[in-house]
């Protein structure tokens, strides 16, 4: 007689490892044991046809986070009539919620060097798109950053973020705020079961709760091109590694904390065998059509 034992964590590991996928619309069967050899990926499987589309998708969503936070930043900067610090703060988690609806369904809205690796490390996006996204991302914060050099002279600091005490306590803020928001974020786009609605709102007051809090001690930037783009344009380089190593450690630390924690089931298995993996902000609506399509042809 078959065992009916459910797989254990290392065998759902194998079974799914060089499945995972980045959108919902991708769904790819796989077997319990591979039985039979398959071929090398071709050109195709590795650089699909709209990942130019993903690519500028993510510029343009870096390109309006960067401009929207460090502008604000700016202004405050010059003067704090016109925008407070609880204004940065709601204005960085605002512009992360629109950027999520707006391009999360085209290429998962990262927006974040750090969280595109953090991704790549736990399997729900492609390693060899990495290099592409984050060339994207530099790309957008970079174009950003210049414009508001232009159109916000003659102020010189750009919305820079710098540690105002020690750079070990601004590190220690990094890490634990880019945990927090790279939890949420796992939460709501990794797993089937969370409310997928709400996914861009979840994230974006993540990022609004954390920054203000953040936001006196190291800027809150919880993103390395966020914080380069801005310092790159006002040459101003103080504590650049904390916003490197710090995010970098946040979101690795929160992917791991929340797949640890997470129940261990195989990813939305289909009547046909079937698997889907939600690895991006795709509303759980297209899920909810799936299964309504089903019923009804059931009737």
């Amino acid at each position: 007689m078959a065992s009916t034992a459910p797989p254990s964590r290392t065998n759902s590991r194998v079974n799914y490892a060089n499945n995972e996928i980045h959108d919902l619309s991708t769904v790819q069967s796989v077997s319990a044991v591979p039985s039979v050899y398959y071929p090398e990926k071709s050109f195709a499987d590795i650089f699909p046809p709209h990942l130019l589309k993903k690519v500028i998708s993510e510029v343009v969503a870096t390109f309006l986070l960067v401009f929207v936070t460090c502008g604000a930043a700016s202004i405050y900067t010059e003067d704090m009539k016109r925008v407070s610090q609880l204004g940065q703060s709601v204005v960085g988690g605002l512009i992360v919620t629109v950027m999520i609806y707006a391009t999360g369904h085209i290429s998962g809205a990262h927006m974040n060097p750090a969280v595109t690796l953090s991704f790549a490390c736990f399997r729900h996006f492609p390693w060899i798109q990495v290099p592409f996204y984050w060339a994207a991302q530099f790309t957008g914060a970079m174009c950003a950053a210049f414009v508001l050099r232009v159109v916000l002279y003659p102020i010189e600091v750009l919305g820079t973020t710098t540690p105002t005490g020690p750079h070990w306590h601004a590190l220690v803020i990094e890490i634990v705020v880019t945990f927090n928001m790279m939890f949420v974020t796992c939460a709501v786009a990794t797993d089937s079961r969370a409310v997928g609605e709400l996914a861009g709102l979840a994230v974006g007051s993540a990022v609004c709760i954390t920054s203000i809090f953040a936001g006196p001690v190291s800027g809150g930037s919880m993103n390395p091109a966020r914080t380069l783009a801005p310092a790159v344009a006002s040459n101003v380089y103080t504590g650049l590694w904390i916003y490197f190593l710090g995010p970098v450690i946040g979101t690795l630390s929160g992917a791991w904390v929340y797949t640890y924690i997470r129940f261990e089931e195989s990813p939305l298995a289909g009547k046909d065998g079937s698997t889907q993996k939600l690895s991006s902000f795709k509303l759980r609506r297209l899920q909810s059509q799936s299964i309504a399509a089903d019923e009804f042809d059931n009737v």
